[in-house]
């Protein structure tokens, strides 16, 4: 038998159990084995990482006015605070960085729109996140703002990359990570737990994007691929901030000159590569956007787990008992998951619910095998 381990405080203790056996390491089966680490359980995540294509080239913006006709983002109040103290405290944990918050510039398409955000801007669920309303152009040496705009706070990417490889190596260093799929066609349902090769669990989740509907418990899920595709351009100096209109500019981890543009959200197109449409679109609202010269790097694609309300599945497999699921992030995993998988671990755990919102016990029709 293999043998592994986990972290029990300081010292490294060998198991052949486990008490999660979770499928996925993209952000949200990241965001859950830490949630799951940090409450004392020992953990083992299979992942196949080249397989992460929605991860690998996200952006990882988060900003809570979204949006053509900029609203709040869904749950804003719980998911802002979640994620403002779970990221630096995982970057402490992990003893990485990869959290960057910073201000997020939003130039205005008219004076109706400037208008209307200075009405806005008196509304106290705003207020906490407008850091200032410029009325005329105030950025104008690195984009396009003729109107001016709107100067948002609370706001940053995270590098996801960076955080998956951080949170990889703190598995690996506790042999609590196999680079390997989980075939589910292997597992086995023992007493209520769940046997893989040499490891028995107590409990299993998925979190493998939409790669869940393959498995042979989790076809049901009505989860829509939606591609995206993004550009990385590398400019001769860096932007003061990160921006907004028709495409975000935000930085890449490649480096401090490089800056990665998007996304394109196209659920109709199902082919595993780039496509001209899609760089003919990002560079045409880049220029409407940037003012100073770029250099094109590259370009990126990806499929993410959608949901038709936007609005993730969360809970547990409505026939096989400590089977669970997290998934349907869609364009938002950076933000949602730190919030969810809170949730999720605590659900786990006996202690509350799942938000009727994001529970699977929506869906109102399945078949499982």
């Amino acid at each position: 038998m293999v043998t592994c381990f986990f972290i029990d405080s300081i010292k490294l203790t060998p198991i052949a159990e486990t008490d999660y056996l979770i499928v996925g390491q993209g952000i949200a089966g990241s965001c859950l084995a830490i949630q799951l680490i940090w409450r004392g359980k020992k953990v083992m995540v299979f992942d196949q990482p080249s397989l992460n294509k929605s991860s690998s080239v996200a952006a990882g913006l988060f900003n809570p006015i979204i949006g053509k006709v900029m609203t709040l983002a869904w749950k804003t109040e719980l998911l802002y605070p979640a994620l403002m103290e779970f990221y630096p405290k995982a970057e402490q944990f992990l003893a990485s960085q990869f959290f960057y918050p910073i201000p997020l510039y939003r130039p205005f398409n008219s004076i109706f729109e400037q208008n209307e955000w200075m009405a806005q801007s008196a509304d106290p669920f705003f207020q906490e996140y407008i850091d200032a309303i410029f009325l005329r152009s105030t950025y104008g040496d690195e984009v396009s703002d003729p109107f001016g705009g709107l100067l948002l706070k609370r706001c940053g990417y995270l590098d996801v990359p960076a955080f998956i490889q951080a949170t990889k190596w703190l598995l690996e260093s506790s042999g609590s990570y196999r680079a390997v799929k989980l075939d589910t066609k292997r597992l086995k349902i023992v007493n209520e737990g769940f046997e893989f090769e040499d490891i028995r669990s107590n409990k299993i989740v998925f979190c493998g994007g939409l790669m869940d509907k393959e498995t042979d418990f989790f076809s049901w899920l009505p989860l829509r691929p939606l591609k995206g595709e993004t550009l990385d351009i590398q400019l001769e100096s860096p932007l003061t901030r990160m921006y907004n209109k028709g495409v975000y500019l935000a930085p890449s981890s490649a480096s401090n000159l490089q800056y990665k543009v998007g996304a394109t959200y196209d659920p109709k197109d199902l082919s595993e590569e780039t496509t001209n449409t899609a760089k003919e679109d990002l560079t045409g609202k880049l220029a409407d956007l940037l003012v100073r010269p770029y250099k094109l790097v590259s370009q990126e694609w990806g499929f993410r787990p959608s949901t038709a309300d936007r609005k993730p599945y969360l809970g547990e497999h409505p026939l096989v008992k400590n089977m669970f699921v997290m998934n349907g992030f869609g364009t938002k995993g950076v933000s949602l998951a730190p919030y969810f998988s809170n949730q999720l671990a605590d659900f786990m755990e006996g202690n509350g619910a799942i938000d009727p919102e994001a529970t699977i016990a929506r869906i109102k029709r399945f078949s499982a095998s």
